[in-house]
């Protein structure tokens, strides 16, 4: 359960972020609005998952996927390149989520 609760955290965060692109700096009112309510469900999910796992990796699950997901978002989206250096940062992410799961004790298993 606590992997689903930082899962939907990181999908409120996802989607706020997708919607802060969407705002045009805050001058379109509705994805203004889902800015704020999906970064306040973000947090308070965040806040639930902080009761089982520890607040740095919490945090590095929570920022690492969702630079991820709103990486793919940007360029199926919006159009956004990813150049190999991107990519490869992303790997090394996708990498230090790995870690911190399946090897370090400090993650909830």
């Amino acid at each position: 359960m606590p992997y689903l609760i930082l899962m939907l955290a990181v999908l409120a965060e996802t989607i706020g972020t997708t919607a802060l692109q969407a705002s045009q700096q805050f001058t379109k009112p509705a994805p203004s609005i889902i800015v704020v309510i999906s970064y306040g469900v973000a947090f308070y999910l965040l806040a639930i998952a902080l009761k089982t796992f520890p607040v740095g990796v919490a945090y590095a699950m929570w920022s690492g996927f969702g630079i991820i997901f709103i990486s793919i978002i940007g360029f199926v989206v919006f159009g956004q390149k990813l150049d190999l250096a991107a990519i490869a940062g992303l790997a090394m992410i996708i990498g230090g989520i790995l870690v911190i799961n399946l090897l370090s004790n400090t993650a909830t298993h």
